[in-house]
């Protein structure tokens, strides 16, 4: 009886561990969700200055959609992430602290070095 069972678990592992890798594999998911999602950009009508940041822990598109989509919900300021680098410039058309940025990004699991 508790060799069926075990057995029954590790069928269903296996099954949910192929279909991860076949998603992946057809693109149809990343580290952490679909790769398909594209944020809007933003527009800034005229920028003061620009700042980068170093943000670690994104692995994927998904990723650097996701700190960019944070980064232009906040008014006054416009993100763009390199993925290869961990780079993010932010182009500023108003002061905001540095802190709102960092603490909403950190608040979504990436770390940000000011």
């Amino acid at each position: 009886m508790t060799d069926g069972i075990i057995i029954a678990i590790l069928v269903v592992a296996l099954f949910f561990g192929i279909r991860a890798t076949v998603k992946y594999f057809a693109r149809k998911g990343g580290c952490c969700g679909s790769a398909d999602y594209k944020p809007k950009k933003k527009k800034l009508s005229k920028v003061i200055y620009q700042k980068t940041f170093r943000v670690e822990g994104m692995h994927c598109e998904h990723c650097k959609a996701r700190v960019e989509e944070i980064v232009n919900d906040i008014q006054g300021v416009s993100g763009s992430v390199n993925l290869k680098t961990g780079i993010l410039t932010v182009s500023y058309a108003e002061d905001v602290e540095d802190e709102l940025i960092k603490s909403k990004i950190e608040r979504v699991g990436y770390t940000v070095l000011l």
